[in-house]
Parts: C-alpha cells; sequence; structure tokens
C-alpha cells in the first residue's frame, strides 16, 4: 500500500500510545496483502505509474459496522474518519457504514436503494409497544430490520433474558409491509436480544400455539409446546417472496447455534443455555418441514437471530447472506475499486466475524481487487493466521481508557494507521 514499500512489521512494532494490534500486519514482498490476487485495482494502478514527487493524497474508504452496544456504523464511521483525516488531511477519506443485516440494515440499503420509511408502532422484545420502520422501495420489496422491534439495545442490561424475551414485532413489521403491498419481503436478521426460535416472529403473523400464549412468552417456554398451527401465517405470507438476510450462516442448535452460540451475549446464565437449548430442540420438532421437506433448523442461518432465521425459513424464505446483500445495494465493489486502502471494524474481531458478518464481508470484496483491508475493532480475539487467511492486512484493537468516550479510542487509532498508511 503507501508507502510503496513499507517494512514488515512496521505497524505491530511500534503500535504507539493507545493502540494495541493483534500480531500487527501482513503484506507480501511488494506490499499487497497476503493472500491477495494478481487483479489490481484502477486506483493502484493509477498510484503504481505516478511519479513520486507528485502522488496525490490516498483514497480511504472507511465502511464498518456497528459496535454494539457502544456506537452505530455511522458513528463509527465519522470517528474513524475524523481520526486519519487530523493525522493526513490531504488524504480523502469516503464514509460508507455498512450492516450485515443486523443494526443499521435499514439505513444501509436505503443509501444504496432509496426508498420510503414507514414508521409502525409494534411489540418490543419485552411486550411493551416500541416505535420501528420499515422500508419500501420502488420495486415493491420491503426491507425489514429486526433489530428495530426485537434488538439488544432495546432491552436494558438488568433486564436481558432471552428466554422471555419475544420476536413478535417482527412479525408485526411483516404485517406492516403486507398491508402496504409489499411483493417483496427482505428481513434483515441480527442484533436482537431475544432466543425464542422465532415463535413469537409466527405468532405477530398468525400462527398458533397450545397452550394458547406460549409463543409471545419467549424461547424458555417453548419446551412445553405441544403444538403448533402455522397454516395462518403460512397463508398470511403466501405469495409473497421472502428472504432472510443473516448476519451469521449458523444453524439453529449446537455450539454455535443460537443458544449456546449467542444466548449468553444476551443475559443468559450457563444454565439458562442449557435450557434454551433443550427448548429450541424441541421447537426444530414443532416446525416441522418446510415445503421442500427439509428442516429449517439445520440450514444455513436457521440459528439468526436467535433462531428467527428457522422460523422465516419454514415459511418459504431463501436466506441469503445480509452482508452480501447490503453491498450489493451500495454497490461497495465499485467503490472499493476507486479507493487505496479500506478501513472497516467492528465491536468484536472473533469467530463470528468470518461466519458472515461485515469484516469478512469486506475482506473479499477488496481481495478481488487486490485493495488492503485494515480492521479496527473494540478487541481483537482472532489469531493472525485466521485473520490474515482471511484477506485482512492489519487487526488493531481500539479499547477505550477509563472514562474515554469509545469514538475516541477509534480516533487514536485510526490516527496512529494513517502515520504508516498515508504519503503525508
Amino acid at each position: 500500500m503507501v508507502p510503496h514499500r513499507v517494512a514488515r512489521g512496521a505497524l505491530s512494532s511500534t503500535p504507539g500510545p493507545g493502540v494495541s494490534s493483534a500480531g500487527g500486519w501482513a503484506v507480501g514482498s511488494a506490499g499487497t496483502p497476503a493472500g491477495a490476487g494478481a487483479a489490481r485495482s484502477p486506483a493502484r494502478e493509477r498510484r503504481r505509474t505516478a511519479g513520486a514527487a507528485t502522488l496525490p493524497g490516498v483514497r480511504i474508504l472507511v465502511c464498518p459496522d456497528s459496535f454494539t452496544g457502544t456506537m452505530t456504523a455511522a458513528e463509527a464511521a465519522a470517528a474513524i474518519g475524523r481520526g486519519w483525516s487530523q493525522a493526513a488531511p490531504g488524504d480523502q477519506v469516503v464514509e460508507r457504514p455498512l450492516s450485515d443485516g443486523g443494526p443499521g440494515f435499514l439505513d444501509a440499503i436505503r443509501a444504496g436503494r432509496g426508498g420510503t420509511r414507514h414508521p409502525l408502532t409494534v411489540t418490543g422484545p419485552l411486550g411493551e409497544p416500541v416505535t420501528a420502520d420499515l422500508l419500501v422501495d420502488d420495486a415493491a420489496t420491503a426491507w425489514v430490520e429486526s433489530a428495530l422491534a426485537a434488538g439488544l439495545h432495546l432491552v436494558a442490561p438488568q433486564q436481558r433474558d432471552p428466554g422471555l424475551t419475544t420476536s413478535r414485532g417482527v412479525g408485526e413489521l411483516m404485517g406492516g409491509a403486507l398491508d402496504l403491498g409489499a411483493r417483496r419481503i427482505v428481513v434483515g436478521v441480527g442484533g436482537t436480544g431475544t432466543c425464542d426460535g422465532g415463535a413469537g416472529l409466527l405468532a405477530g403473523l398468525g400462527a398458533r400455539g397450545t397452550p394458547d400464549g406460549l409463543l409471545d412468552g419467549g424461547g424458555a417456554g417453548l419446551v412445553d409446546l405441544a403444538a403448533l398451527d402455522l397454516a395462518p401465517a403460512l397463508a398470511r405470507t403466501g405469495g409473497v417472496v421472502l428472504e432472510v438476510a443473516t448476519d451469521v450462516d449458523v444453524p439453529l442448535l449446537g455450539a454455535r447455534g443460537a443458544a449456546r452460540g449467542f444466548a449468553p451475549q444476551k443475559g443468559a446464565s450457563a444454565s439458562q443455555v442449557d435450557q434454551l437449548e433443550s427448548a429450541m430442540a424441541h421447537w426444530a420438532v414443532r416446525l416441522g418441514r418446510t415445503a421442500a421437506g427439509r428442516s429449517p433448523a439445520v440450514a444455513l442461518g436457521a440459528g439468526a437471530g436467535g433462531g428467527m432465521g428457522a422460523a422465516l425459513i419454514r415459511l418459504g424464505a431463501r436466506r441469503v447472506p445480509g452482508i452480501e446483500t447490503v453491498l450489493d445495494a451500495v454497490a461497495l465493489g465499485e467503490q472499493v475499486a476507486r479507493c487505496e486502502l479500506v478501513i472497516t471494524g467492528e465491536g468484536s474481531l472473533d469467530w463470528q466475524s468470518l461466519r458472515g458478518k461485515v469484516v469478512s464481508g469486506v475482506a473479499a470484496a477488496a481481495l478481488e481487487v487486490g485493495v488492503p483491508v485494515l480492521v479496527i475493532a473494540g478487541r481483537v480475539e482472532l489469531s493472525r493466521r485466521d485473520w490474515v487467511a482471511a484477506g485482512i492486512a492489519g487487526a488493531f484493537a481500539a479499547p477505550a481508557q477509563p472514562g474515554e468516550p469509545a469514538t475516541a479510542a477509534l480516533e487514536r487509532v485510526a490516527a496512529r494507521l494513517a502515520g504508516t498508511w498515508s504519503r503525508r
């Protein structure tokens, strides 16, 4: 990248105050990311042929996900942009906040496709009314962001219990889309505070359970579900194209499923995780099979959104990676090709990051045209081997110091990286 040759490990060997790296960065012999293909982006070709005395500023694409519980994707992008511009004011920084189907999904889609937002009052995760938008574009496609109706951010930390929270509001948003005449509904799934297998979502579309009320009561009670009548929900959504854009590709059950993989971060204790896993196993039986004879519980993305993916797949939804949906909407590949460096990020760079999250999608898009990608995260849990294999040139932790806003930590790390990667 920039400068034309930088000594291997230059970033990691002297991270500077407030910058914590995960083993530095990996480059090829000519300064390209390890594992990068031979293709050159137009921006890189211009840089290669430019005279050293007339090198222009670097064009940087900043496209992070939200930092869960800390800042939105737009706030993160702005913080990184400020830090870089303070250290390298001659560079051009382009901010493109992204989403993988979780928080910020509607904002990202609307930025790329346009559309009209429609506010609705729906049931929140604790049963209280909340206001949530759905987006309808000119092609009669409705875009639903599950986190707006069932997001973890809607539940106060002391009230977080995924055994009790419901996804009903997401089904109500889908019902609102149907009332508006949508012919296609894309549900972005991620960032939820629920683990009810999408039972509440189905109830919001008219499904009935025995005993009555269990579908709305959270995941823990599903272990007692004696019968499930999906006919009303199937009839309600019949004739409409359904897609579920998930932020992860995990199944409903197992070590990385809805309960064991995600319930702890939603407030579940170890014993509650076991209870929820049992409830999800029982729920998988009650869900039955799709019209094609397949079990939705084992489908890719079934465990996303606390199992919401499984419920939508049971209704006939086609699962698509949320990040690919967003990248297509915003034409990110074209934007990456016009830049010389990409910076992305999220709250935690961990195993989930490589299973359909923003970081993996951005890294893949940049790798196609040979543009280096840096990741700034609240914490970095992946090994150097893992993130290099994903096409990432450098991974850097940005923990906030006591009493410091998280945005300030991002600014500081971005400024430090600009000191090495910019031509200044």
